[in-house]
């Protein structure tokens, strides 16, 4: 018993499945087409919400060293991630890495817990653009009720209170928008994204090339303010947490992977975008996080618009950048939810195609070639959450969910040196085991500085996911009937 519990899916297997005969999503993504796609979910939330939120609680000016730390994890991560992607070129990321290497359990624990790192992820982005918008219609007069445009529960040192409002309206508004558009069709995703990926990129260079100008460097001072003498509040923990905490702003390159059965050529393309819109993101996120720093004290950045801030901050000879930055934010906020929404489908119809969850997610639609239930149903939590709670509760859930995705996919590079030594690779992890060992390790001592309120709200998302395990996917799982049949 103990044992079918991690019945693995062999290469071959998994080549059928991405076979043209057995996929019905349609291939229109090239290498172009990906990048931009991690490029479209990576600058976000992170560059134009958290940065200023994990700046003000967790690093002040050195949340620029926290995203080096969670760069370099992520490219440790992202190596790995491109070797399965030159190999297994099926949906599911690390789920399906997961099965290949580790069995049907492990992968279980994978799929479950990409569903929170997406589900709450577009969640989370969701409510950063609200704040955006209304800060934008501000601008115009146009005032939306602040009961109308605000989580109803604030999380805090303090724990759960009321904030008086009733609901997130433009919260939930982006996430059916973009679920529409999803169930629609990948290729009108993809175009979309790819306007609003340049629109955004531009956007966030022109802030960072005239914003250099307002920087005062007496707002870089201390770069690592002290620590409060409780951990993760400033000094190097606070570095390691603000790290924890825009985490999430990475998985982007993650959700490339989600998207192996839609691309042209996944075993070459699919690295090509994982690690390329890696690379530019980096250097876009450190550049941003110093300007904005320098500009504005780190105190004043925990707020849904700490961009906005800045320029308000800057004066009037950058005032005609404020309604172009916002344009960009509100756009470049729609692509990741955009591409959250799409990875969390992929994951979700990965899964129910390999019978761990119910059949109609594995159904697409039969004029878009879309699988539009999980979309849609994907949308509907999403938008829940996104109009009911607050963004730095969701954005902890996300990281957590990530990093331990990460942990897995890294552990299972080694696994599958050994076990599958002589398998055509499109690309290879360097220096194996060194690099898997030290993206692990990485990634976990990241999640070991996230609040003890995090782990216990994963833990107690997993005890969920396992109830469903035992009481439906174990039963109704194809790998394990496809080894009974054999055995009969």
């Amino acid at each position: 018993m103990i044992k079918d519990l991690f019945i693995k899916k062999t290469l071959a297997e998994l080549e059928i499945q991405a076979d043209s005969k057995h996929n019905t999503l349609k291939r229109h993504l090239g290498a172009l087409n990906l990048t931009l796609l991690g490029v479209g979910c990576v600058i976000g939330a992170g560059i134009f919400v958290l940065t200023g939120t994990a700046a003000a609680l967790h690093a002040g000016p050195a949340i620029a060293l926290s995203f080096i730390i969670s760069a370099f994890g992520c490219l440790l991560a992202g190596l790995c991630y491109a070797e399965f992607a030159s190999m297994i070129p099926v949906s599911g990321s690390a789920y399906t890495y997961g099965y290949a290497t580790m069995g049907e359990f492990v992968a279980w624990i994978i799929g479950w817990d990409l569903i929170l790192e997406y589900l709450f992820g577009s969640a989370t982005v969701a409510v950063g653009w609200s704040g955006y918008v209304t800060s934008f219609l501000a601008d115009f007069g146009l005032t939306l009720p602040s009961a109308m445009c605000q989580s109803p529960f604030i999380f805090d040192s303090a724990g759960w209170h009321l904030s008086g409002a009733i609901i997130n309206f433009p919260a939930i508004f982006i996430v059916a928008l973009m679920t529409t558009l999803l169930v629609i069709g990948i290729k009108e995703s993809a175009k979309f994204n790819n306007i609003i990926v340049l629109v955004k990129v531009t956007v966030i260079l022109l802030f960072i090339g005239f914003g250099i100008a307002h920087i005062h460097v007496a707002n870089w001072t201390p770069f690592i303010p002290a620590n409060t003498g409780e951990w993760g509040h400033f000094g190097a923990s606070g570095v390691l947490t603000g790290a924890a905490v825009v985490f999430f702003a990475y998985i982007g390159f993650d959700a490339v992977s989600t998207t192996s059965q839609e691309a042209i050529n996944p075993k070459r393309d699919v690295p090509i975008g994982i690690l390329a819109s890696l690379l530019i993101c980096t250097i876009l996120y450190i550049g941003v996080s110093l300007v904005l720093t320098g500009i504005v004290s780190y105190k004043d950045l925990n707020v849904p618009a700490p961009i906005a801030v800045a320029i308000n901050t800057a004066g009037p000879s950058l005032m005609w950048l404020r309604p172009i930055i916002k344009i960009g934010a509100i756009a470049g906020l729609s692509s990741v939810v955009l591409v959250l929404l799409l990875g969390q489908s992929r994951v979700f119809f990965s899964m129910a195609s390999d019978g761990l969850l119910w059949k109609s997610f594995a159904k697409t639609h039969s004029r878009f070639k879309t699988p539009h239930i999980t979309t849609i149903v994907t949308g509907s939590f999403a938008a829940f959450f996104a109009g009911l709670f607050p963004i730095g509760l969701l954005g902890e859930l996300v990281s957590i969910g990530t990093l331990l995705a990460f942990v897995i996919v890294c552990v299972g590079i080694i696994i599958l040196r050994k076990a599958e030594p002589d398998a055509i690779r499109g690309f290879r992890t360097p220096w194996v085991p060194l690099v898997p060992v030290l993206g692990a390790l990485v990634c976990f001592f990241i999640m070991s500085s996230l609040p003890l309120d995090t782990w216990i709200r994963l833990f107690s998302w997993m005890a969920i996911g396992f109830v469903i395990y035992f009481t439906y996917g174990i039963k109704h799982s194809h790998a394990r009937q496809n080894r009974k049949n054999n055995k009969q």
